[in-house]
Formats: C-alpha cells, structure tokens, sequence
C-alpha cells in the first residue's frame, strides 16, 4: 500500500473519530476570522485545541510532517523543507516550507479540485524568494486551473493573494482604485498558465513566461511591465513549446504613479509572430525539500524543479528586438489617461472605427463581420488612440508628428483615436472583475456619440499624412486634411525604441509635453491677435502636472484652430483656412504671427 493510499486512510480514520478523540470542530472554538466580512489574509489554523498529527520522516527527532485541518474541517499537509519544524507547533511557515490543502477531502493531494502551495527561500535569509502556486481544477470550469510562479525581485514578501473563504485565488483583488493585494507593484516577476501540471510538458516553462514589473525609481511602484507570452502548442497535452510569439511593452511615461495611483500607464506596444526561441533563458535557483513527501503528491515535478526558462529583467527586452521574428505591431495610448490596470494599457484592434462593445460580433449581408477597435474585453470602450503597423515595416519605432506633436508609431498603415476628454468611460480594473466573472462582462461604460480621428499612411513611407476628424459623432466625417495636400513634410526623424532606457522614455514625455504646451502658448497668442476671447478656455490654462500641459496643450490648439476657422467664414475676413490648416498640421503657429 502507497504513501498516498495510507494517507487516504488515515484522513477517513481522523474523520470517523474526531468527535471522540478530539474537540468537535463544530463546537471548538474557531480562528477568529474565518468567514467574516473581513479581508482573509492568511490559513485559518485548527480549532484551538485541536491537535495536528506530526510526523518524523528522517528520525532526527523533529516533526517533517503536519497532518492538520483548515477552514470547514479541511485537511492540509505541511510539509518542513528547511527542517525547522518544532514538536507542538500547529502550523508549517512561509520562508521554505510547502503547504498542501485537500479541498475536496478526498485522500489525495495536487488532485483534482486541490491547491497547493510552496514557498522558497534560495538565498537562505529566513525570507522566501519564490513562491509556487497551483490549483487543479477540472477542465472546462471558470476558475483555474492555475500554475504559477511568483518571484519576489524587490524583497518585499509579497506573493499571491488566496481566499481562504472561497479556496479561491483573488490576484486581482484590490483597495481603492490599483492597489492590488497581488504583488504587482515595484520590482516583481511572475510566471503563469492556465493549466494543470499534468498538462504541461515542461515545467520548467509557462505560458505567460514572464510577466515582468520594473520600479526604476525604487519607490515600490511599478512604472514599466513586459508581458511574454509562449503559444500551447497542445492545449491538451503539450501546453508550452518553448517559443515566444507575443511581447506587450507598457510604459508610465510621466511616472505619475502614487498610492491611490498605483498603475497609470499611458503607452503600450505590441509585438506579434514567428517570435523567438527562448530555451537558453535558464534560471538556476536552490530548492530545498523533502524528497520523501513526493510520493504523497501527484505528479509532483513541480516540486522538484530547481531551474525555470524564461526571458528575465536582463535579456527581456534585448531579446524582443534582436532575436525577435514578428509580423506586426500594435501601439496603443492612453489619451484620457484613465488606465489603472495592473498589466497595461489594453489595445485597440484594426477593426470597425465606430461599434463599439467587447468582443461583438455582427452580421451584415449573410456575412460575419468583427466588432470595432474596442473588440477585446479588457480595453477601453473610448479614450484610447490604437496604431497598427500590419507587416512590421517599421519594427516597433516611434516618432513624434508635427502635426499634433504626439508619438505615432512609425511603418503604421492607420491608426484611431476615440475622443473621451473626460474619461466618461472609465477603464479602471477592467474588462473583468476577476477570472471568476463572466467573460462578456464589461464593467466600464459603453456610449456613443463620439469624437474619432481616424490617421492613415497613403503614400507608404511610415509616417502618418492623412488626418480626418469626425466631430459631432455621426460616423461620418466633418474634416478631411492631406499634409501631401497642404505641402507639409509628413517625414519626421525614427526614434530607435530598441535602444531606449526608461529614462529615455522619460526624456521623451517631458520634451514632448513642453513642446505642446509651448505652441499652444504660441496658438493664444495668434488667437488674441485675430479679436478671439480665449478666457472660455480659462480651464486649460493652468495646467499642473505633465500629462495635463500635454493634453490641455493638446486641446488648447485644437479648439483655437477650429475657433480661427470658424471666425473666417463668421466674419469673412482674416485669416483663411488654407493657412490655418497649414499652420495648425504643420506645427507652425509662429507662421500667422503678425
């Protein structure tokens, strides 16, 4: 008779007769917090006076082993990796120790509708490093299955959040608005995929591998992420292949991340393709356990790893330029700046300028049609500002226009902007609220009518030159403006984001946010030599941070354009919209200077 098999018994045994050997969990007296209101922090220890079961698997004279029960008279296992377990104690600790919860009470643990947990400390400082979760739910259900790694890169003992009430874990739990209780925030690595161990080929890899938090500033805020993606070849047997074919970049390009702001990234750039073989990427990591607890587990491989293989901090990046094969690039900014999300900024697709709704789908003549640039469930209905280059022509490079002052994505065919000045249709956390919610639940406004800008590249060289403008939200265009047309230069000097540090990208915000607020400054003053009133926009000219000299500036320009426009056919006189186009998309208001 196995190890696993006795156990089984031994817990039917501990069933049958806790009523006479030990305090009735029902009338014992509980852990304080065990399904209340509050927030469930950590295990709920066993009844006081209940007694765990201990076991010496080496004959040292100290337990290895604690049979115990949690929540609803649960069994759990801790298993005393580090051989720091004392005689009486009723509960293992969470610097090297792995705990084994028997949801469904049947025997077995690392089974189906189980979870289980380990934590590692590699470097031996009394804190763990790592942290192992899984959960083995059947396949088809809604939550889970879960296998993911959490690497503590900043030491702040941060890992994942599980419901002790539910058996559940909650990541994406959080006070106020992105203060997640998952450690997202400051320097932090995890690996993840959402499948059974048995599943997966290799478990040396994932299928988010990695998802990787950067905090430059060392405020334990997070101001840059990258998210890596390796594609299940077989969803059912092989889940990993050992390829990167996705890579999402999002940056906080002002850094105006603060507790009560903790993410607010305003640009993300996405790469997709033949991608990169990433095999080489081998993180080697000292993994003390108890290797005669493997039997009491199934398939326990996951506890007996001692390197994972995934692009980290050094090579991530690198990696995505210079090993990578893709066949495009999607860009997305955050205009309204109402991203709060933990990942990103979520992107636009090139689909339908004006429907709008997560993942619709329509039918137009017999045939089915996609839905619009918000498609996917965890982007912005409106507010955000999608480019896409569809052949990777310009190979993830940026450049700022002339004709707004703004970073476009170079080698893009066409871009959109849908206008939510005031970010009525707040993103926040979500597409979802977690994984456990609907998949068609959007929990942001979806409205209309809107502002579009729709930007394209009709002559092929990478920059934008076409601009049109849908104003009153009809989806029909009230403006219609060719740079080609007006003669103005639509060529602008490529930046290299392949070579750009945080720092740069810092640079480049701050420049860019001057530079806009400076020609508005430049905008009011041709607007007050033309008799124009512009106290109306008293608001936008006070400014107080970075992104509001870049949109206020933004918008100052925008409204004195169409304001000088307006003004010619009111008075039929002044300045005439051929030069007030060409100053305006030109970034030349110095040119209608008197």
């Amino acid at each position: 008779m196995n190890k696993l098999l006795l156990h089984a018994v031994f817990i039917i045994i501990v069933a049958n007769n806790l009523i006479g050997q030990q305090p009735n969990c029902s009338s014992a007296k509980k852990y304080w917090n065990i399904q209340t209101p509050l927030i469930s922090y950590r295990l709920p220890p066993p009844p006081i006076n209940y007694k765990p079961e201990q076991k010496d698997l080496d004959g040292d004279g100290d337990p290895d082993i604690i049979y115990s029960i949690t929540i609803r008279d649960t069994p759990i296992m801790w298993i005393d990796d580090d051989d720091d377990m004392k005689a009486g104690d009723f509960e293992g600790d969470t610097d090297s120790d792995c705990l084994l919860i028997d949801i469904n009470k049947d025997g077995k643990y690392c089974d189906i509708n189980d979870a289980a947990f380990d934590w590692i400390d590699t470097d031996g400082d009394g804190l763990a490093n790592m942290q192992v979760y899984i959960d083995n739910t059947p396949k088809g259900t809604r939550r889970g299955p879960h296998y993911m790694w959490m690497i503590d890169a900043d030491k702040d003992n941060i890992f994942n959040y599980f419901d002790w009430n539910t058996f559940r874990l909650r990541a994406w739990l959080h006070d106020g608005t992105s203060n997640f209780i998952e450690d997202y925030s400051g320097k932090s690595t995890f690996l993840k995929a959402h499948a059974s161990t048995d599943r997966i080929n290799d478990l040396r890899l994932n299928w988010e591998n990695p998802f990787l938090f950067w905090d430059h500033d060392n405020d334990g805020l997070t101001e840059m992420t990258l998210r890596a993606t390796d594609n299940p070849v077989d969803r059912n047997k092989q889940y990993t292949e050992g390829i990167i074919r996705y890579i999402a970049l999002a940056y906080d390009l002002d850094n105006d991340n603060a507790p009560g702001n903790e993410f607010d990234y305003d640009m993300s750039i996405k790469f997709q393709g033949k991608g990169f073989d990433y095999m080489d990427q081998v993180h080697k990591f000292k993994n003390k356990r108890v290797e005669e607890t493997d039997e009491y587990i199934n398939d326990p491989r996951w506890r007996q790893l001692s390197e994972l293989i995934y692009p980290g901090f050094d090579t991530a990046i690198d990696l995505t330029y210079n090993r990578g094969k893709w066949d495009n690039v999607f860009f997305v900014y955050d205009e309204d700046d109402d991203c709060e999300r933990w990942e990103r900024v979520e992107f636009y697709y090139p689909m339908d300028l004006f429907k709008v709704g997560a993942k619709n789908k329509r039918i137009a003549d017999g045939e089915k049609q996609g839905g619009g640039l918000d498609n996917h469930i965890q982007a912005d209905a409106i507010g955000d500002r999608g480019e896409w280059d569809l052949d990777n022509s310009g190979k993830g490079n940026i450049y700022i226009s002339n004709f707004d002052g703004r970073i476009h994505l170079y080698g893009a065919e066409w871009g959109a902007w849908r206008v939510d000045q005031l970010a009525w249709s707040y993103q926040s956390w979500g597409g979802v609220e977690d994984f456990y919610e609907p998949k068609d639940k959007r929990l942001q406004k979806e409205f209309s009518p809107f502002s579009t800008f729709k930007y394209e590249d009709t002559n092929g060289n990478g920059f934008l030159d076409l601009i049109e403008i849908d104003i009153n939200g009809d989806a029909i265009f009230d403006k219609k403006v060719s740079l080609l047309k007006l003669k103005i230069d639509d060529v602008c000097k490529i930046i290299n984001t392949s070579e750009m540090s945080y720092e740069d990208y810092r640079v480049l915000h701050k420049t860019m946010s001057d530079n806009i607020w400076k020609r508005a400054q430049i905008a009011l003053k041709v607007a007050s030599q033309q008799g124009l009133n512009t106290s109306w926009y008293a608001f936008m000219k006070n400014p107080k941070s970075e992104y509001q000299k870049y949109n206020y500036g933004y918008w100052i320009q925008f409204y004195v354009y169409m304001d000088l426009i307006d003004n010619y056919y009111r008075i039929k006189k002044g300045l005439k919209p051929s030069l007030i186009d060409k100053a305006y998309f030109g970034g030349n208001w110095k040119a209608l200077l008197n």
